[in-house]
């Protein structure tokens, strides 16, 4: 049966998949747009730190003032819910601990509030899917175990640009052929030095948050969303932070390919991403060494080889989330995971970081971030993306330079902290 069918046969039941989402942002609220357009789902509870996001949204989706309650407990939340009210609260954690919920969705972009959230939801044997694909790459590998363990599912969210990679690697794999390179496009080159500041006046004329512009801006988001990517395949960055070169995708097979054949890579089985004319795309460059499929290929108008590029123009972020949701929920599946700690993202400093300073959040003045394979970054101690932010700088670093374990200290108190450790216990 498929997906739309289970979703069909839970609205002839009118028993909707009860959906729980914490972050009510453009993400979150463009969600619950979604979901209540479609058979079978429905977001009954949001959690944000602002009420007025999450009760103009449900407003905005054609439901009273009435219908909304603002919630502190769980008794009052399983109470509410009852009633078939939606209900609303500023607690993130009430989400994992309400029954009625199948499922929860963090979309706040917080590394701490998602594993917070995620810990609490496995914790619960709640269903998490991540559009915080921060928290994935820095202690992803740990609450998917713990998920395997306690029976439910942790996984990265289908539409952010690592899930749709992620398809296009199984529907390769699955077919026999060898991924040469898995990327995305960035609609801009890297300006490593952008802040909140540089970028408010373009934020505020796109309707963005000017923080997480600069998150986009300065690399962070790429760098996360292909770590996300090589260790949920097992692909590597070729150099530390990639290349993303301009290329545009027409010339993505004859580019992005090994240096032996006229490319960019000295290895096989790459994450990359291009700067050309590529996004809002994905591709897959791929290759198989029989002479009959390749025939086959040229056939099919893929060209001559051997390297042909599978590309999907379009990632629906979180219009395409509720496929995950379902997923999770109907078969138990996941999008995307870790299955081991290939790439690690490293903190570097975008400006001169002074002893005693506390870094900022990502998209701020003190920190970008890059990609670096995980055994490299732990043979320089590196300080890892997600315990960068709240940690102290222990001696002076200059801009450009790693954040490591001889000029920083982070912030041990957190739980994205504890978990990590947890983490750093594992075998790969």
């Amino acid at each position: 049966m498929s997906l739309y069918e289970m979703l069909e046969k839970r609205e002839s039941e009118n028993n909707r998949i009860g959906v729980g989402l914490v972050g009510c942002g453009h993400m979150g609220s463009g969600f619950i747009h979604v979901t209540e357009k479609m058979p079978g789902m429905r977001v009954r509870a949001v959690a944000d730190l602002d009420m007025n996001r999450a009760i103009s949204t449900f407003e905005s989706i054609g439901l009273p003032r009435s219908m909304v309650e603002v919630v502190e407990n769980r008794n009052d939340a399983e109470d509410a819910l009852r009633r078939d009210k939606r209900i609303a609260t500023q607690d993130a954690l009430l989400l994992s601990k309400t029954e009625s919920l199948e499922a929860v969705v963090e979309a706040t972009g917080s590394i701490e509030t998602g594993a917070a959230v995620a810990w609490n939801c496995i914790q619960y044997k709640k269903h998490v899917i991540m559009l915080n694909v921060e928290t994935d790459v820095t202690v992803g590998l740990f609450l998917h175990r713990m998920a395997q363990k306690t029976g439910c599912v942790y996984t990265v969210a289908s539409g952010d640009e690592p899930g749709v990679c992620k398809s296009l690697y199984n529907f390769s794999k699955s077919l026999g052929f060898e991924v040469v390179c898995l990327g995305k496009g960035k609609n801009n080159p890297v300006d490593y030095y952008a802040t909140e500041e540089s970028c408010r006046e373009e934020a505020t004329r796109k309707g963005m948050n000017p923080k997480m512009l600069a998150a986009f801006k300065d690399g962070t988001k790429t760098m996360v969303e292909m770590a996300a990517v090589s260790n949920g395949t097992g692909l590597i960055p070729d150099v530390p932070g990639m290349h993303g070169l301009k290329v545009d995708r027409e010339d993505l097979v004859r580019k992005f390919i090994p240096k032996s054949d006229g490319g960019l890579f000295a290895n096989r089985g790459v994450v990359d991403y291009s700067t050309g004319k590529v996004a809002p795309g994905v591709f897959a460059v791929i290759t198989t060494d029989d002479a009959r499929i390749r025939d086959d290929m040229r056939f099919l108008s893929m060209g001559d080889g051997p390297y042909y590029m599978l590309f999907r123009p379009y990632h629906l972020c979180n219009i395409e989330t509720p496929i995950s949701v379902a997923s999770a929920v109907f078969r138990k599946e996941t999008t995307l995971v870790p299955s081991r700690m290939v790439s690690e993202i490293v903190a570097v400093a975008k400006r001169d970081l002074r002893s005693g300073e506390r870094v900022g959040d990502l998209g701020g003045p003190d920190i970008y971030n890059t990609i670096y394979r995980e055994e490299e970054a732990k043979s320089l101690g590196c300080i890892p993306m997600g315990l960068a932010v709240g940690g102290t700088v222990r001696k002076d670093i200059k801009r450009d330079d790693l954040l490591s374990e001889d000029n920083f200290i982070p912030d041990t108190s957190t739980v994205t902290y504890k978990i990590r450790k947890i983490q750093e216990t594992l075998s790969n």
